[in-house]
């Protein structure tokens, strides 16, 4: 008779088995966080990766996470997240669902799946206002035009000699109310040192950004299109997540990040007035 542990199997972690028998990627993620002693709030805490894909992934279910690109990119964040290595995993999923790297995936799917709200347009009301000044100035102008003309009319039938008037100034315009443009790169090389700038550029695609300041407002959260850019400064400190950290380029307190980010991965970075090394 063999004396053994009374735990259940799955509580404890996968032994090193033979290819055929080796566990599935999603059993090996859930028995390796059992075995490190953390449960799936905990890992959703630590990866900000939402509770329902966690569950999902452990069940070998990857529909939720929006495509093989974003499922590779949330099987290397839980790989991390309790001690694996996630390139065996990897080669796994690769080999178990095509046979090798997927072809990219749409990114507007992990938008749906992990952004919390959409980002709402308004009525254009700035060019609404500006086609009211115009339209107010044109008639007060036409009307001082028209009633000095019928004074000189009238001066000249009654024999006298029509004055000299000076020409109403006009009337200037409001300026077109609009957002202050945003800091240009020489203005973020001059940055302040007491301040910490974030530049991030969508310079290989597109792809949805998070951005936080050191109190955790909110200071950005949509999508960015190819060549777009938004500019990010704080008082400390600069919280980001990249949806597709392939797609972006950043710039902190002045200099280019040289960090080569994966295609589809997503990213989460703390930047400080100290960097550009990641806070």
């Amino acid at each position: 008779m063999s004396i053994g542990s009374n735990s259940p199997e799955d509580e404890r972690p996968f032994p090193d088995v033979s290819e055929e028998n080796r566990p599935s990627v999603g059993r090996a993620l859930k028995q390796a966080r059992i075995a490190a002693g953390l449960t799936v709030d905990d890992i959703s805490g630590r990866t900000r990766v939402r509770i329902a894909i966690v569950h999902a992934i452990e069940a070998d279910d990857f529909a939720p996470c929006g495509g093989d690109v974003y499922a590779r990119g949330h099987i290397r964040t839980l790989a991390r997240a309790v001690g694996l290595d996630p390139e065996p995993l990897l080669a796994q999923f690769a080999a178990e669902h095509g046979g090798g790297r997927p072809a990219p995936t749409p990114a507007a799917p992990l938008f749906e799946a992990e952004r919390i709200r959409p980002e709402r347009r308004g009525p254009n009301w700035t060019a609404a206002m500006v086609a009211a000044i115009v339209v107010v100035i044109g008639f007060v102008g036409f009307t001082a035009f028209k009633g000095g003309g019928d004074d000189a009319k009238q001066s000249v039938a009654e024999g006298a000699t029509p004055s000299t008037s000076k020409p109403a100034s006009p009337t200037p315009k409001e300026s077109k109310p609009g957002k202050a443009p945003e800091p240009s790169d020489s203005a973020i090389a001059a940055a302040p040192q007491d301040k910490v700038t974030v530049q991030v550029s969508a310079a290989n695609g597109r792809s949805w950004i998070s951005a936080k300041d050191h109190n955790g407002r909110m200071l950005f959260d949509g999508l960015l299109k190819k060549g777009d850019s938004k500019t990010f400064q704080d008082s400390s400190k600069i919280n980001l997540i990249l949806g597709d950290a392939g797609a972006i380029q950043l710039y902190v307190n002045g200099k280019k990040i040289e960090d080569q980010f994966q295609p589809g991965a997503v990213e989460r970075l703390t930047y400080t007035k100290g960097d550009p090394e990641v806070g």
